[in-house]
């Protein structure tokens, strides 16, 4: 508990309530613009969690008994309902009448989080830093936006519920949950490079 970026976590739980708190600024709230506030609720979480894995003392805990996947878990276990918790809670900031479907809009956040926890397994797994979480967050920054903006519309991720695309939008953010899920399991082992140093060492 005291090894995670408890600030970090805080302040994108924060900025990720702050504009569903705001949706009910305009009067009636507008459904376009409750839908996009949001996405940006579900960007602030993630971007939060991108810093979980942040750790400066990594290098020396790698010899603790308890090995990285137990520890990433651990992590994981303290922090993913409270996130849960906090996108509940956005969702429910939001005026009724003009809150967009619950489970696609839920599934769009939780690709997103997913996405930026798999992203900072990766980087634990394949690099020497201690600290990936600003990397990671200005990446996560850069897909989101360059999805918004570049995607032909036949791909197209951000569509509003009244879009005859929206069904075939949120398949495709079914498809980019499953490949983060997938790709984060497989970079819960122990660092690449940590154990070629291992093998090097008992030869």
């Amino acid at each position: 508990w005291r090894s995670l970026p408890l600030w970090t976590l805080a302040t994108g739980a924060v900025l990720g309530l702050l504009p569903a708190c705001a949706s009910t600024a305009s009067e009636p709230p507008d459904p376009w613009l409750c839908l996009n506030l949001l996405r940006a609720s579900a960007l602030a979480f993630a971007l939060g969690l991108a810093f979980l894995l942040d750790d400066p003392a990594r290098h020396t805990t790698a010899a603790v008994p308890v090995r990285r996947p137990v520890r990433t878990g651990l992590r994981l276990v303290l922090v993913v309902p409270f996130m849960a918790l906090c996108w509940t809670a956005a969702l429910f900031l939001v005026p009724a009448e003009s809150r967009p479907p619950m489970g696609g809009i839920s599934l769009e956040a939780a690709a997103l989080m997913v996405l930026a926890l798999a992203w900072a397994l990766v980087a634990v797994r394949h690099s020497e830093t201690g600290e990936p979480g600003i990397a990671i967050s200005a990446g996560l920054l850069g897909a989101f936006f360059g999805a918004a903006l570049l995607l032909p519309e036949r791909w197209a991720l951000f569509v509003g519920p009244s879009d005859p695309h929206w069904d075939d939008a949120h398949r495709r953010w079914a498809g980019v949950l499953v490949v983060a899920v997938l790709v984060g399991a497989r970079s819960l082992a122990e660092p690449l490079r940590r154990r070629r140093t291992a093998v090097f060492a008992r030869r």
